[in-house]
């Protein structure tokens, strides 16, 4: 196979996940705006500790595939990448290197330059985002001591909801928590970001319409945009609110959790491990967290059956909700591994829609077609691969143009 060329000036990006690493490398020739050269995935086995590494070229050819043994250092996805990149050239013209970080708190509104200053507050950080947070920040801390020259740009997945309004903001407690900080950020940002963008290249005038987005993966969320802005959306401090996830509890009364920190008898590290690891899909089916796997089995199997159910009922809950926020609806947008490939359940969701204008196409989308509105739909229901990859590249290519 031969390999893209890696003479020119590139951007490398990392968005790291609690179990995945996923990365690109983008050519920016002349100053031209970012275009992919080639794209990696490090994914941790379902069954041991073990990675694997994918590396491929812009058309999706392999480039490289390789296993990570278990034994290696907490950073030998990065370094695995990191060797390969070097060995084959890629490394000597590196201009940058940007990092998705799910969590910016409540300063980091925009891409920017990572200092230790910023290190240091993104460290203070970690509890409202352990399962991100500690590997992008060993990501940035591995890049560094490879390359101490090289600039890293922070792209944060909150910044998008920065025009939050209060009304969408706040939690009903007192106020002097609110000057704490302790309010909703929300998440899913840079997908957001790429979905809207990716809508608005057939139909620019679509910028100025009422989308609601649902980003359907094993991190769930929901947003409801007006004109380009983000008004509301499901996640809250954490990314634990709001919808059902593969292991992530979404919205649960307090009053239970009271319940079960005091009568039920946990601490509060063990009820942080049940509604961000063991609740969910996996909770409700007590069989399994991967929604595939889930509607296989739920014509035998009466939990799977009730948590592909609550996972739907709650995403259709927010639809209807985010409709009367937005008053009415333009667009309905599904991305994510489940909203991307999963036409029954994209089906489900759609379905009791139409007093809203929603009128799904069963072969559209049968087929994942980018359409899958019937023609007479009043809303547009769209199917849109999120690219976060891409938008990272965009914004260090202007973090980068802003400081030259």
């Amino acid at each position: 196979m031969k390999r893209p060329s890696a003479a020119g000036p590139s951007l490398l990006v990392l968005n790291c996940g609690s179990r995945t690493l996923k990365t690109a490398l983008f050519r920016c020739d002349g100053g031209a705006p970012p275009h992919l050269v080639l794209s990696a995935l490090v994914e941790a086995s379902a069954r041991n500790s073990d990675s694997q590494i994918s590396i491929k070229d812009a058309t999706g050819a392999s480039l490289f595939d390789a296993p990570i043994a278990s034994e290696s250092s907490g950073d030998s996805g990065v370094q695995t990448l990191l060797d390969w990149l070097d060995s084959n050239g890629y490394t000597s013209s590196l201009l940058a290197a940007g990092h998705r970080i799910v969590h910016g708190g409540p300063h980091c509104v925009r891409s920017q330059r990572i200092t230790p200053e910023l290190v240091a507050e993104l460290r203070n950080l970690i509890p409202l985002d352990p399962d991100h947070a500690p590997a992008a920040l060993r990501a940035i801390d591995y890049v560094a001591l490879r390359f101490p020259a090289l600039p890293q740009v922070a792209c944060f997945d909150t910044a998008f909801h920065a025009s939050l309004p209060d009304v969408a903001r706040l939690y009903a407690i007192p106020r002097r928590f609110f000057d704490r900080d302790i309010r909703r950020y929300g998440f899913h940002g840079l997908a957001y970001e790429s979905v809207l963008n990716q809508l608005r290249v057939p139909e620019p005038a679509l910028s100025r319409g009422r989308f609601i987005l649902a980003h359907l993966g094993s991190g769930a969320s929901i947003a409801a945009v007006r004109d380009g802005q983000s008004i509301d959306t499901s996640m809250g401090l954490t990314p634990l609110e709001g919808l059902v996830m593969s292991t992530r509890s979404g919205d649960v009364d307090p009053g239970a959790l009271l319940y079960m920190l005091g009568e039920g008898g946990l601490s509060h590290e063990k009820l942080d491990h049940l509604l961000n690891k063991e609740s969910g899909l996996l909770g409700v089916s007590e069989t399994s967290a991967d929604m595939r796997e889930l509607l296989q089995k739920e014509a035998i199997d009466t939990r799977a059956a009730v948590a592909v159910q609550l996972f739907c009922y709650r995403v259709k809950k927010y639809i209807g909700a985010y409709a009367a926020a937005l008053g009415g609806l333009d667009v309905l947008a599904f991305s994510g591994g489940i909203g991307e490939n999963a036409p029954v359940i994209r089906e489900r969701i759609c379905a009791g829609l139409d007093f809203l204008g929603v009128d799904i196409d069963p072969s559209a989308n049968q087929a994942n077609s980018p359409l899958i509105s019937r023609t007479t739909s009043r809303v547009k229901i769209c199917v849109v691969r999120a690219d976060e990859e891409s938008v990272i590249a965009q914004h260090v290519f202007s973090v980068l143009k802003s400081a030259a």
